[in-house]
C-alpha cells in the first residue's frame, strides 16, 4: 500500500517530466525572483531614494500599473490569435532587462514613468504568457483536465520560491550597493531568463482558435455576471495587497521603528510556508470546488489584514506572515486555472484577464496610497485596506452563488 509520501513523490515526478515543464519551473523561478527584488522596495526606492511625495509615488506607481494592463491586454489577443508565445516571452524579458538598466541609473522623474510604462509594462505580460504557455503545454501533454489545478498549483510554487530568498538577498544587496546594484542585479535576472527562453524553450501550436465571428474581446467576456462579479473580488484583493505591500516597509521602518534587513525578512516568511501549502492546496484542489477554496483564501486575507492593525514590533508580524502564506497559497495558486477555466477556447485572454483585474486593482491601490499616506498615518491606512479585503470577501460570496447558477448552463462561460 503506498503511503501519502510516496504518492506525493509520484504526483511531483510526473510534473517533472511533462515536455517543457523544467524549463518552464526555470524561467517562473527567474522572473519571480525579478519582482521579489524589486516589490517589497519600490516605495523606499520612490520616497526615500528618488525623493517623490507619497502622491507622486503612488502616481508613479500607476503609470507603471497602466502601462502593464494597456501592453498585455494587446499582447494576450494577439498571442492567442497569431503571435507565437515563445517570441513575446523573448520581447518582455528584453523589456524588462532594459527598464531595470534603465532603474539603475536615472533618478528623473518623468523619464522613470517613461521607463515605467513602456519598458516594464511590457515587462508585465512575462508571467500571464509563461502561464498560458504553461497551461497549453498540460494540453497538448493529455494532461486529464483534473490535474490542473495541482499542477499548476506546483508551477506557482516555483514563483514563490523565488520569494522565499529573493527579497532577504535584495536587502543584503541594497544594504550593501544600493539600489542602483539592486537593479543592476533585476536586470541580470531578466538577461537570464531571456537567455533561457530563447535556447531552451519550444514553440507549440495554440490549442484553439477562436472561430470567425465570434467576438474575442475583453468585453464580451466581462459581461458576463459571473465573469464579472469574481474579477471585482480579484480587484478588490489586490487593491488591499498593493496598499499592504507599499505601506508595510514604510510602517516598519517609520512606525514600529525596523529597517531594510526587517523589511526584507517579513517578505522572505511566507513564501517558507507557501511551497507546501501549495501543494496541498493543488491536491484539496482536485478533490473540491476551487470556488468554496477561493473563498476561504479571501476570507484569510480579510483576517490577516485585519490583524496587522494590532502590531507594535516589527518581530510581531512574522508569525502573521503565516497567514499571508495561507491566502496566497489559495488565491495566487489555483486562481489562475480558476479563471482559465471560465475561458478555455482563449488561454492567453483568460489568463491575462484574470493579471489585468488584479493590475487594476494594484493601480486603485498605488493612488489610494498615495493619498491615505499623505492624509494620515502608515499605522491608520491599514484600516482602510483591511475594509477593502472584507468587502472583496463579500463581493465573492455573492457573486459565488451567480457562478453556480451560470456553471449549470453554460459551462463556466461557454457558449
Amino acid at each position: 500500500m503506498r503511503t501519502g509520501e510516496g504518492i506525493m513523490k509520484e504526483r511531483l515526478l510526473f510534473v517533472w517530466k511533462i515536455p517543457s515543464f523544467p524549463i518552464l519551473f526555470l524561467a517562473n523561478f527567474i522572473f519571480g525572483l525579478s519582482m521579489s527584488f524589486f516589490a517589497p522596495f519600490s516605495s523606499l526606492f520612490g520616497i526615500d531614494e528618488v525623493g517623490m511625495s507619497n502622491i507622486g509615488f503612488g502616481l508613479f506607481m500607476t503609470i507603471m500599473a497602466i502601462g502593464g494592463v494597456v501592453i498585455s491586454t494587446i499582447i494576450a489577443k494577439k498571442s492567442d490569435m497569431q503571435l507565437s508565445r515563445k517570441k513575446i516571452l523573448i520581447f518582455t524579458s528584453l523589456t524588462g532587462m532594459l527598464g531595470y538598466i534603465g532603474f539603475a541609473f536615472v533618478r528623473d522623474y518623468v523619464l522613470l514613468a517613461i521607463i515605467a510604462f513602456v519598458l516594464l509594462g511590457s515587462a508585465a505580460a512575462s508571467v500571464p504568457q509563461l502561464w498560458a504557455y504553461a497551461r497549453e503545454a498540460l494540453h497538448h501533454a493529455n494532461v486529464p483536465k483534473e490535474q490542473a489545478p495541482f499542477i499548476m498549483n506546483v508551477f506557482r510554487m516555483f514563483f514563490a520560491l523565488s520569494w522565499t530568498v529573493g527579497p532577504a538577498i535584495a536587502a543584503w544587496l541594497l544594504a550593501a550597493i544600493g539600489f542602483k546594484g539592486l537593479f543592476l542585479f533585476v536586470a541580470a535576472s531578466y538577461g537570464i531568463g531571456l537567455v533561457v527562453i530563447l535556447f531552451f524553450l519550444k514553440d507549440i501550436p495554440k490549442i484553439a482558435t477562436v472561430k470567425k465571428g465570434v467576438s474575442t474581446g475583453v468585453a464580451s467576456y466581462v459581461r458576463k455576471p459571473h465573469i464579472f462579479g469574481n474579477l471585482a473580488a480579484a480587484m478588490l484583493l489586490a487593491a488591499a495587497t498593493s496598499i499592504h505591500m507599499l505601506n508595510a516597509p514604510q510602517f516598519v521602518t517609520k512606525v514600529l521603528g525596523g529597517n531594510e534587513l526587517d523589511v526584507g525578512l517579513i517578505f522572505s516568511v511566507p513564501p517558507i510556508f507557501e511551497v507546501p501549502m501549495m501543494i496541498a492546496v493543488g491536491m484539496l484542489a482536485t478533490k473540491l470546488d476551487n470556488g468554496l477554496l477561493i473563498r476561504i483564501g479571501f476570507a484569510i486575507a480579510a483576517i490577516y489584514f485585519s490583524l496587522f492593525f494590532f502590531v507594535n514590533e516589527p518581530w510581531q508580524i512574522y508569525p502573521l506572515q503565516i497567514l499571508s502564506a495561507a491566502q496566497v497559497s489559495i488565491t495566487s495558486g489555483i486562481a489562475i486555472s480558476y479563471f482559465q477555466d471560465f475561458i478555455p477556447q482563449a488561454q492567453g485572454t483568460a489568463t491575462t484577464l484574470y493579471m489585468n483585474s488584479t493590475q487594476i486593482g494594484n493601480t486603485v491601490g498605488y493612488l489610494m496610497f498615495g493619498v491615505l499616506a499623505e492624509a494620515m498615518n502608515y499605522g491608520n491606512v491599514i484600516i482602510i485596506y483591511a475594509i477593502f479585503a472584507i468587502i472583496a470577501l463579500v463581493c465573492l460570496i455573492l457573486f459565488g452563488k451567480e457562478k453556480q447558477s451560470a456553471n449549470k448552463s453554460a459551462s463556466f462561460g461557454m457558449d
